[in-house]
């Protein structure tokens, strides 16, 4: 890694915070309180469906610039994702409804939980005069979520792929991100639990990355750091001091 990190980018969901439970649980148990006849195998049918949407969904990147405009963008793009479950998983008649509620659900801070060590890694890190920023595919909700959970004044930059008009892994959103901080690919690093998205991305853009892997099931590879906490980050700056 380069002695010259400057900032320090973070994925959001999955790498700051997680959801409380699954996805998945929260959707079949709001969606049988409005009237979805649950079956033996509803989660896991819900599970496989969403892994499909996500899948065959074209990336949440849309040409509307104003900021209602955007959250309608926003909205109706997670509205094919849940109706294309529903499709497949068995369709109700307070569907509409349904989305309306979950819709808020997730945009609660209070479905949503840090990781233990979250708070202190950012603590330590804004310590030592580094640059904090988030580069995240999540949408507009990220906004009252990280205030929400208490978080949202450690960063200097928040980037989002429908307000920068890409999504990750495309280097156009890593290269905007950098922009706003106003240096170069080499003097940042990138943290996250995609190696898709976060790994793979950040490094066609000329950042340095690291995987964050909680459950341990990435193998090692060859160039790829892989940390199984946000505590795992120190070591490597510590090296490079």
């Amino acid at each position: 890694m380069s002695s010259s990190i400057r900032v320090v980018f973070f994925d959001a969901a999955d790498t700051l915070f997680h959801v409380q439970g699954s996805v998945a649980e929260i959707y079949l148990r709001h969606a049988v309180e409005f009237g979805f006849p649950q079956k033996l195998d509803s989660l896991i049918a819900i599970q496989q469906a969403f892994r499909r949407a996500f899948r065959e969904a074209p990336p949440p990147v849309f040409a509307a610039t104003e900021p209602a405009r955007i959250k309608q963008s926003e909205r109706l793009w997670w509205f094919d994702i849940v109706h294309h479950v529903f499709y497949r998983v068995g369709m109700f008649e307070r569907f509409d409804e349904f989305f309306d509620h979950v819709f808020r659900v997730f945009e609660d801070h209070r479905s949503w939980r840090l990781f233990p060590e979250t708070a202190s890694t950012l603590t330590r890190l804004k310590a030592r005069d580094l640059e904090l920023g988030i580069i995240s595919n999540f949408d507009s909700r990220l906004f009252p979520l990280l205030r929400g959970l208490g978080i949202a004044d450690a960063f200097d930059t928040v980037t989002i792929s429908s307000l920068a008009q890409a999504a990750k892994p495309s280097p156009q959103i890593f290269h905007i991100a950098l922009e706003k901080h106003a240096v170069d690919p080499e003097e940042a690093l990138h943290v996250g639990d995609s190696l898709r998205d976060d790994v793979e991305g950040a490094e066609k853009a000329g950042l340095q990355a690291v995987l964050l892997d909680r459950d341990g099931r990435q193998q090692e590879a060859s160039g790829v750091r892989i940390i199984r906490s946000l505590e795992g980050l120190f070591p490597f700056l510590g090296r490079i001091e």
